[in-house]
């Protein structure tokens, strides 16, 4: 008889926690309408049960800190305990005990560790219980603001309690300002599943994900809920401040990536942070896309949170970008291959503002996936294009910024194609760029940071609209730097891999690409073309006959011998504003900007993959980056000068004839 009755509680109650999981009720800022818990017209008896009644529980709770909550019902007394279990079972479980019982309600306070998220309710008196209801903790500054007509987002944006006036405020539909309160509304179709801010210059959001700044709060789904989410800032001096941007990443766990990732890259970031601090500057860092590398994600179990884990440890603020390589692939749409970034990193599209400089994230690609579905990774095809609802909202974003405001657009895929060494503008890659030039026109000066090329280059369009294509962090996917290739990290263009560095001082604006490893002025490198012959029995003495017949497809121009007396000189960070001067025993040497390859990513990749009897996936690119100068004699010594458009001067002395081998710079 005693396994009966203890199976007959054990089913009572799990019975009950099932109905109650069905419970949602609205109280305090949303809907006023509750629902009350079934009523069962001849209940059994239940003598594990307390015998409460005419409980309501909303299904969001907002509550505020060091303030006494109501819970509705009838028949609570001054030593039941309430429970707090979270769903989501990654967070701890609460005891709250009642401060006051009244005729229809008790008054409780909720502790001040409670994290918010959605959880059950129980309360208990000895050795009975009752589930109460389940909902999700909402923390809110007030209680007391209104509902509007119409509105179903409302919040405050504040300091420490102290409302700020003239905060933008978005769902990515909707875009609003604060009042003088620090008040604001918003009627939102929650397609996005999110409100965000467009945090204003010289403040910085108090909440974070480890390095992640949590400027968007998550919507509950339901648009006839009324959702209250709130955002404290902090006041902070960021006028002069430092921006580092990370293009491409391609975390997968492959390739030693991750070790690579944290010994290189990591490494030579923090470095950098923590030089510019040192100046009292504020360090943020701004991704370009490509975090990840879709096609492995469920094959390595390498997806966004992992990625998060990985960039925690950059000792700066990360805002994010997506690129095509950050969508969901069992997913044959855009918007739902993008549902598990929006769950990970929020926002695929907003706003934000360091000191004096107005910063805009966009997402221009469409993913088209072919043939994905759970459990099979599609095609990953996608278009470059920005969606026209993200520029209806930036034409909305932008009213709120003048002018003279200099404004930085971000998008993963690049707005044009690369440059020619014939200086004419290229072609766009984006297939509507031209409507987001349009919309920028009013601008006096507007930078454009792409990444997905892993290759560096810079389109002028006019005086004020400047692209900055920036080489990959990985880049060449990690396979340079794999155990056994070449031991060095270097991008298709032979741009090292490396990260944008932008000082921003007010409105003055400088910038330069940072290699990872090498010092701040390492900008150039240069190669003595009398000793640069790719042949496979020097290259790929261990691949066999069909590989090594091969090396002449991807040595290029290499693959014959130069006895000419050439020097190619390969400047990443160069453009239009730039200056070289070479010059021999005082004489100045004639420099030609051409379109090249660069050889010694060609030895470290594709000679590489072809000596392991594989098929190299990632060509060298064709650059226009490249300089070449004629010499007089195989051993004289170079004078190389490369002043960028800021004046500084970066120089070698090119003692010939130079080694031309892996480690050379």
């Amino acid at each position: 008889m005693k396994k009966e009755h203890l199976r007959y509680k054990t089913y009572r109650l799990f019975h009950l926690f099932i109905l109650s999981l069905f419970i949602s009720f609205s109280i305090i800022s949303c809907e006023k309408t509750t629902t009350k818990p079934d009523e069962d017209k001849n209940p059994p008896e239940q003598v594990d049960r307390l015998q409460l009644s005419e409980v309501s529980i909303p299904a969001v709770f907002d509550i505020k800190k060091d303030t006494e909550a109501r819970i509705s019902g009838k028949g609570y007394q001054a030593d039941d305990v309430i429970t707090l279990t979270p769903l989501d079972g990654l967070t701890k479980s609460y005891t709250i005990t009642v401060t006051k019982v009244e005729s229809n309600h008790i008054l409780v306070v909720f502790p001040e560790d409670l994290l918010e998220g959605r959880y059950t309710l129980v309360a208990q008196r000895g050795d009975l219980s009752q589930t109460l209801g389940t909902t999700t903790f909402n923390y809110v500054l007030r209680t007391d603001i209104p509902d509007r007509e119409g509105k179903n987002v409302k919040g405050v944006v504040h300091i420490n309690g102290e409302g700020l006036a003239n905060v933008v405020v978005s769902d990515g539909y909707d875009v609003t300002k604060t009042n003088e309160e620090g008040v604001y509304y918003l009627h939102s179709n929650k397609r996005t599943g999110y409100v965000f801010i467009s945090i204003p210059g010289n403040f910085e959001v108090v909440s974070t994900n480890n390095n992640l700044p949590q400027f968007y709060r998550y919507l509950n789904a339901n648009p006839n809920i009324i959702d209250t989410k709130d955002f404290e800032l902090k006041p902070v001096a960021n006028d002069n401040h430092i921006l580092l941007s990370l293009g491409d990443m391609h975390l997968a766990a492959r390739n030693d990536d991750l070790a690579q990732f944290q010994h290189g890259f990591l490494s030579d970031a923090n470095q950098q942070i923590t030089h510019y601090q040192a100046q009292g500057k504020k360090v943020y860092a701004l991704t370009l896309g490509d975090l990840t590398w879709e096609t492995y994600w469920y094959s390595n179990n390498f997806t966004l949170p992992e990625y998060v884990q990985q960039i925690s440890k950059l000792n700066a603020p990360v805002f994010n970008a997506m690129g095509n390589h950050d969508n969901d692939p069992y997913f044959a749409s855009d918007w739902l291959a993008e549902n598990a970034y929006r769950r990970t990193l929020g926002p695929t599209y907003y706003s934000f503002n360091l000191g004096k400089v107005h910063y805009v994230i966009l997402d221009n690609t469409e993913y088209i996936n072919t043939g994905g579905s759970t459990g099979n990774v599609g095609q990953r095809n996608y278009n470059a294009k920005i969606a026209d609802q993200q520029l209806t909202w930036l034409e909305k974003d932008l009213e709120a910024v003048n002018s003279s405001t200099p404004i930085v657009i971000v998008t993963h895929i690049q707005l044009h194609n690369a440059p020619s060494a014939n200086g004419n503008t290229p072609n766009y890659r984006t297939s509507n760029a031209q409507q987001l030039v349009d919309l920028l026109s009013r601008f006096n000066e507007v930078h454009v940071m792409t990444g997905h090329t892993h290759v560096n280059y810079r389109v002028l369009r006019g005086d004020k609209f400047m692209e900055h294509n920036t080489a990959a962090i990985c880049a060449t996917w990690w396979w340079t730097g794999r155990n056994g290739y070449s031991g060095n990290h270097i991008s298709p263009d032979g741009s090292p891999g490396g990260y944008g560095v932008w000082e921003m001082n007010s409105t003055n604006i400088k910038w330069h690409y940072k290699s990872i490893g090498y010092e701040n002025k390492y900008q150039f490198r240069t190669y003595d073309l009398n000793n640069v012959h790719i042949t496979a029995d020097k290259y790929t003495s261990a691949a066999n006959s069909q590989h090594k017949s091969l090396v002449p497809q991807y040595a290029f121009d290499f693959a014959t011998e130069n006895n000419n007396d050439e020097v190619l000189i390969n400047i990443w960070g160069y453009d239009p504003k730039w200056n070289i001067s070479v010059t021999e025993n005082g004489s100045s040497l004639t420099v030609q900007r051409i379109d090249s390859r660069d050889p010694l990513h060609i030895i470290s990749y594709a000679m590489q993959r072809l000596n392991v009897n594989a098929v190299p996936t990632f060509n060298s690119a064709n650059t226009s980056h490249m300089f070449k100068v004629k010499a007089s004699t195989p051993n004289t010594t170079l004078d190389i000068q490369v002043t960028d458009r800021f004046g500084n001067v970066y120089s070698e002395t090119m003692e010939r004839p130079k080694a031309f081998n892996y480690s050379m710079r």
